[in-house]
């Protein structure tokens, strides 16, 4: 690898630090949004191929999250992992549970929805969240096997700005800024995760203003 000169490995450690002090809760807010998306397109399909019940212990789960009872919430997901494995929802209740379960209980529920989960957007979405799991432990090639294994365009940005992270924490300064540009220019100029993203480029000594930018979302 080759050596960083001072000025580009202050900027490192400005972003490292960044990185430390944000990192979990920036995962956590990013999980939380896009739960509500992926949950409304399973939606229909969930519908036709589960039921009431489903519904029902998806709730239960929900309320023990709320109540941070995570012990009780575990013991309902594992129900619902066995009886209703083809639910969107299952998938969405895996990642519920391991957001509010320590890293070592949440590890393993994310794997299952990363495998397992329906439908393909939600199996994506527990992949972006375990590599973000995964880079927070320093396990770098997991995180790329899990960022190797989202495909959809719609999460080009996201994926763009995990490897970033990743090349940031392997002291990749170059291929941080490509990837973190990447995900600046991707992500529509309305998204509220943006402004994350321009704060890791300036860290990295790049103005945000000077990349082109992407339609706002209608």
């Amino acid at each position: 690898m080759a050596s960083l000169d001072i000025q580009e490995q202050e900027q490192l450690d400005n972003l490292k630090a960044f990185w430390a002090k944000w990192g979990s809760l920036i995962s956590g807010v990013l999980t939380l949004a896009l739960l509500a998306f992926a949950g409304w397109n399973g939606w229909n399909w969930w519908q036709r191929e589960q039921g009431l019940k489903a519904s029902v212990l998806y709730e239960n789960i929900e309320q023990a999250v709320e109540a941070k009872d995570v012990d009780k919430a575990g013991r309902l997901l594992i129900e619902m992992q066995a009886r209703f494995a083809k639910a969107p929802y299952t998938a969405q209740a895996s990642m519920l549970v391991a957001q509010a379960a320590p890293a070592d209980k949440a590890l393993p529920m994310l794997q299952w929805a990363a495998d397992k989960g329906e439908p393909d957007t939600l199996r994506e979405l527990a992949r972006l969240r375990l590599a973000g799991l995964h880079l927070e432990a320093k396990r770098f090639k997991e995180a790329e096997s899990a960022l190797d294994g989202v495909k959809s365009p719609a999460y080009l940005a996201l994926v763009a700005d995990r490897r970033g992270d990743l090349a940031l924490l392997q002291n990749q300064a170059a291929k941080a800024r490509e990837q973190y540009q990447l995900a600046y220019t991707e992500m529509a100029a309305d998204a509220g995760y943006r402004r994350l993203i321009e704060a890791k480029l300036m860290s990295l000594g790049v103005d945000p203003a000077s990349l082109p930018k992407k339609a706002v979302a209608s």
